[in-house]
């Protein structure tokens, strides 16, 4: 089906929410590199900095379930609609309150509210709107334009006056607000009810999501996907939020050096992409058994970046400790046509639900990762070693766990 744009309705939808997601990320990392010239300017200790990084996951965390519950009762359109008006918001007013330390954590708090009901409400969008063949690429695109606003926002951001980080990134989202009116088609309501018929076993029908709510933690396939993307965000909150510090503190990278923390994300985007065609080309052209393709991928996406991370912790080069952090995080790109692709396959009628849990818990290392880093790094003589070997176990103890009970078959 096209629009009168042209574009099939498919790719209209696949293409909104991936600018979304680009926006999402390109704002969510702005403060990792803003923060290092504010607290020079406000003079933040090392914890105030780690409590300022770590604040906007707790928003994330409060909102996660709640978009995935907004998505089902007020649509997808809407609901993502006011996700962005927030955390553009947010973003764009912080430097109007960035003298005062608990305005800024509640500003952070607030972006982390508005991020938190975005991917929930896009994965709700996705599991109706995408078949099983075709997930994988999707979930691929978005993931990897995550990636993309991460790469800009780290290449851009050094070279600005820290002010000009929030206005320009937040100016972005009123933009997306304006393309999502004129461009976005809602899905035809019957084509929705037809999908989920496909899926609907009888015997748990039901509008409210309360009467399944047991059906949310009893099931180790499910557990299987919160550890995963608990285990998978640990490490990628550690380089998402401490990278520059780390770089500045550690490597004795100078300001300008800063812009090279855009090399893991780009390599996470190209290699989003290319698994998650990867994953459909096994699926549909060779026949591989889905989940033995979720296993693969979530295996190359845990495994490989834990090994890494250990390697990472000895290195003194700068170059190559960016090298090592730019491989690892193009593996961990793999997740996206791995466990975060396998929502769809095991909770198709409930995957926004499911995954809005699984990234409520998975935010929890977002929370710790700025206090327990400060003071892990403080107790043990400003050495990191500690930060990085507990991340690494963390990404081993996660794929074991969902190699061992990883599932397709349809629970919700």
């Amino acid at each position: 089906m096209l629009n009168s744009y042209g574009f099939s309705q498919v790719n209209t939808i696949v293409a909104l929410c991936a600018a979304a997601n680009f926006i999402n990320a390109a704002d969510r990392v702005i403060m990792p590199t803003a923060i290092i010239p504010m607290s020079q300017q406000f003079k933040w200790s090392l914890h105030g900095q780690g409590w300022i990084l770590s604040s906007f996951s707790v928003g994330y965390m409060a909102s996660g379930i709640l978009g995935a519950s907004a998505a089902k009762r007020y649509g997808g359109k809407f609901t993502l609609l006011v996700a962005v008006l927030l955390w553009s918001l947010s973003t764009f007013i912080t430097p109007y309150f960035a003298d005062s330390l608990w305005k800024l954590i509640g500003l952070r708090v607030l972006l982390g509210i508005g991020e938190g009901l975005g991917l929930p409400t896009i994965f709700h969008i996705f599991s109706h709107a995408i078949g099983a063949e075709h997930r994988s690429t999707a979930f691929g695109y978005l993931i990897a334009c995550g990636s993309i606003g991460q790469t800009l926002s780290s290449i851009i951001c050094p070279h600005l006056d820290w002010k000009w980080m929030f206005y320009a990134f937040g100016s972005l989202g009123f933009i997306w607000c304006i393309l999502w009116l004129l461009f976005y088609i809602d899905i035809n309501p019957a084509s929705i009810q037809e999908y989920e018929e496909q899926f609907e076993d009888p015997s748990k029908s039901s509008s409210s999501l309360l009467s399944h709510w047991r059906e949310f933690v009893q099931h180790w396939a499910l557990w299987s996907l919160y550890i995963a993307h608990f285990t998978m965000n640990w490490s990628n909150y550690i380089v998402m939020h401490w990278l520059p510090t780390y770089m500045k503190a550690s490597l004795n990278a100078e300001h300008r050096d800063i812009m090279y923390t855009a090399a893991p994300y780009i390599l996470n985007s190209i290699t989003g992409v290319a698994a998650g065609h990867v994953a459909d080309r096994l699926i549909s052209q060779y026949r591989w058994p889905i989940l033995k393709v979720r296993r693969l991928m979530t295996g190359i996406g845990l495994i490989g970046p834990g090994v890494l991370m250990l390697w990472f912790s000895v290195i003194d080069n700068l170059m190559l400790a960016l090298f090592c952090v730019t491989i690892s995080m193009g593996l961990s790109a793999c997740n996206s046509a791995g466990h975060l692709s396998n929502h769809a396959d095991v909770a198709p009628n409930f995957a926004g639900t499911t995954f809005a849990i699984s990234n409520t818990l998975a935010t929890i290392p977002g929370i710790l990762c700025g206090p327990l880093t400060a003071e892990l790094v403080t107790q043990s003589g400003n050495r990191w070693f500690p930060v990085f070997i507990i991340a690494a176990f963390m990404n081993f103890l996660g794929g074991i766990i969902y190699l061992g009970h990883s599932s397709d078959t349809a629970i919700l």
